[in-house]
């Protein structure tokens, strides 16, 4: 190699020169980065991530040895052998319940269901793939770029981050690095093949900053809100009891909030309740995820401890409603099963939304236990609960960890923990609305730094406090009990959506606590009803609600625990203990609280503005712009690996033979014999120079007689210039028969 030569394909920095192929596997290792490191993120979740760094780091060096001595085609088949061997291994991590009803062709489909949106946290046992398919995406781009097949690095390496891209797990910021690495890789890769100037290089750093210039104002996430790429701008306005409506399997925990004062539903029942829509068990430190796939409607079985019966009959005053409310735990439904499913958190959800008017009956099986049930309640959790509802974060896991220990210190069991978290939270923290959403860790943020927050930041600290302390927990959602309008009614308006923590017990079950202070939550609602029917907004009210709270003649009879309920005039009642606890002690409560606070106002926290028409329904609706450049910026990188690959320039001899667009009578037939041509030389030989097209015809045996038709008619039109439109669609439509049998070309 000539010393210009060596000099055109190094990068000179001052002293330095940089070789542009270190350049190029450089670039490919920022773009291996972002995906990988999305798979840390799911490892920091689940547990695993030093698992995962030893895992990729010993396949980096693998891929570096076989890159000297390992064929391409034996490198490609052990790639696959990876994968097939860690989807096998994450096929085998599914506990036996799942596995009873999951076969490996459901296993494939869960994979290629991730492609649609389905973000992979909500995969049970996400830990397991993560370290399964880890290798595979090491292997792959590290071992093609060190081979200097750069095309192939990168389109290896652009598959994997598309896919994260797709299943919405890999942010804006991670997919606008990943795309500048991809494109710096195909440019230095170029650079390094074929030598190049300081102007081709200033052309690449030029098209880069185009490209983080362009993608400042956008957001690339499909399927997710707005975010923006780079950081420090705005993502818009959001919603929470959106999540709650719908019922989604996702909730994310945002900043300020408003309140939505219209009707949801109304409640017909014996007692009043917390109307749970759903649970969360995977915590991301952004917000809740729940795992797993809803199932057919089916009856579920009651709590394993003592619980009392409720019957509901629930009619939706919205327009629509995309979840189904019931005091926890719903067991049945008596009408509407045959429009629900059930969650993986055991609550009924409808297929579809719910209409105005629309009703439904639900039998629920309250839990019930008493103070000293739940005191001597232990610590023998089944396995599955155990492992499923006691992960949290490892980067924030000691330090929530360490302040725990602190408030719980002398609790000796499950419950005095949870009853220490609850009094801390309620006594250290201030209700608001308005706040400020933190970086970071939520629940870390909330515990350390934050002064105030409404129900969504009380409930998420309590579950990751619980959690570390190895007590299962669940962050739940619904609706506190609304406005009580007759005896056995309430009118449940958007700003009592809530959320608030389950605790699980072994031999009694999943057990409501709730840390977010009632005071100012009764006082806000109140208001915010009130402004709304001076401004006159529409659906405030219904007819019985328009009249007042209802206030019983008498006191309610006391009920075995000591407690009697009364009402607090603003539309919602508060549960009085008869007695002051001691330290780390909770007071009795009564059984239709669910041991919930002594002070259960209404929770207004995760109410919003007004629910949008069509909640509830699948949205169908064309990509936006941000959707749009990244597609496009896939397509572009993908058309570039696949010309440097000679893929395109197949792609378009296939698109060539198998579709010709129609014009003049003598194009026609010229294109359609020289596509009989390109069909003989894959099947026989090609036509030698100076051989006349009869010659070659007559030449190969056997030839099927639609071919031979065809050369009469190039004959006739090329030779005899007959230009006839009927001649030239009857070529076309010979060699479209041809072309689609491609075997059938001999006698």
């Amino acid at each position: 190699m000539s010393a210009d030569a060596a000099v055109g394909r190094e990068l000179e920095l001052g002293d330095v020169a940089v070789p542009y192929h270190w350049l190029a596997v450089g670039s490919t290792g920022v773009l291996m980065a972002t995906y990988l490191s999305v798979l840390y993120h799911v490892t920091d979740i689940v547990g695993g991530t030093a698992a995962l760094t030893a895992l990729v780091v010993a396949t980096l060096v693998a891929a570096t040895l076989a890159a000297r001595h390992l064929p391409v085609s034996y490198a490609a088949a052990l790639v696959v052998g990876l994968l097939g061997a860690g989807l096998g291994g994450y096929y085998l991590s599914v506990p036996s319940p799942y596995l009873v009803a999951t076969s490996t062709g459901q296993i494939l489909a869960d994979n290629v269901a991730l492609l649609t949106g389905l973000s992979v946290l909500r995969m049970t046992e996400v830990g397991a793939w993560a370290l399964g398919v880890a290798p595979a995406l090491s292997f792959g781009p590290w071992y093609l770029v060190l081979r200097r097949r750069y095309a192939l690095a990168v389109a290896a390496g652009g598959v994997a981050l598309t896919f994260f891209v797709l299943t919405g797990d890999a942010g804006s910021f991670v997919t606008l690095v990943g795309s500048l690495a991809a494109a710096s890789a195909l440019g230095f890769g170029t650079l390094a093949r074929r030598g190049g100037t300081a102007a081709q290089v200033d052309a690449i750093a030029i098209a880069l900053v185009a490209m983080v210039v362009v993608s400042s104002a956008i957001s690339v996430v499909p399927g997710g809100t707005a975010s923006p790429i780079l950081p420090g701008g705005s993502a818009g306005p959001q919603t929470v009891e959106g999540s709650v409506v719908n019922n989604d399997e996702r909730t994310n925990i945002v900043g300020s909030i408003e309140l939505s004062p219209t009707v949801r539903f109304s409640v017909e029942a014996e007692r009043r309740g917390y109307w749970r829509v759903g649970a969360y068990d995977r915590y991301d430190g952004d917000g809740w995820i729940r795992t797993g796939e809803a199932t057919d409607y089916r009856a579920q079985s009651a709590p394993p401890g003592p619980s009392r019966t409720l019957d509901q009959t629930v009619t939706v005053e919205a327009d629509r409603l995309g979840a189904m409310p019931a005091a926890w735990r719903p067991v049945r439904l008596r009408t509407g099963a045959d429009n629900a499913r059930v969650t993986s958190e055991g609550s009924f959800d409808p297929i579809g939304a719910l209409r105005e008017g629309e009703q439904y009956t639900v039998l629920s099986e309250v839990p019930d236990p008493s103070e000293s049930e739940l005191r001597t309640a232990g610590t023998d959790y089944p396995e599955e609960i155990a492992e499923r509802y006691r992960q949290l974060p490892a980067s924030s896991a000691d330090r929530i960890r360490e302040r725990t220990d602190e408030i719980a210190a002398g609790a000796e069991t499950p419950y005095a923990t949870a009853v220490a978290i609850e009094n801390w939270l309620e006594a250290n923290k201030a209700y608001s609305l308005d706040v400020d959403r933190p970086d970071g860790n939520v629940a870390e943020s909330f515990i350390f730094d934050m002064e105030r927050g409404y129900c969504t930041y009380y409930a998420t600290a309590m579950v990751a406090m619980l959690r570390s302390q190895d007590v299962p927990a669940r962050f739940a959602v619904g609706y506190t009990p609304g406005q009580r309008v007759a005896e056995n009614e309430w009118v449940v308006r958007g700003l009592d959506s809530h959320a608030w923590v389950e605790v699980y017990f072994p031999e009694i079950g999943w057990v409501k606590f709730d840390p977010t202070p009632g005071g100012p939550r009764a006082d806000t609602e109140s208001q915010r009803v009130q402004q709304a029917r001076e401004r006159n907004v529409s659906n405030v009210d219904t007819d019985d609600s328009q009249n007042g709270t209802w206030t019983p003649t008498t006191t309610q009879p006391e009920d075995e625990t000591g407690t009697e309920t009364t009402d607090d005039g603003t539309g919602s009642e508060n549960l009085t203990a008869v007695a002051e606890s001691g330290p780390g002690q909770r007071p009795q409560l009564a059984p239709d609280r669910e041991v919930g606070r002594t002070d259960s106002a209404p929770e207004i926290g995760v109410a919003t503005t007004e629910a949008e028409d069509g909640a509830g329904d699948v949205p169908i609706r064309p990509p936006s712009p941000e959707e749009a450049a990244l597609g496009g910026l896939v397509v572009v990188g993908l058309l570039a690996a696949a010309r440097r690959t000679g893929a395109l320039a197949r792609l378009r001899r296939t698109a060539w033979l198998y579709w010709q667009p129609r014009r003049d009578p003598d194009t026609d037939v010229e294109r359609a014999f020289a596509r009989l041509e390109h069909l003989l030389a894959d099947r026989f030989r090609e036509r030698r120079p100076g051989e006349t097209p009869r010659e070659y015809l007559d030449a190969i045996r056997g030839i099927d007689r639609r071919a031979e038709r065809v050369g009469e008619i190039y004959e006739r039109v090329r030779y005899a210039g007959e230009s006839d439109r009927l001649l030239a669609d009857q070529a076309v439509a010979l060699v479209d028969e041809l072309v689609r049998e491609r075997r059938g070309l001999g006698r």
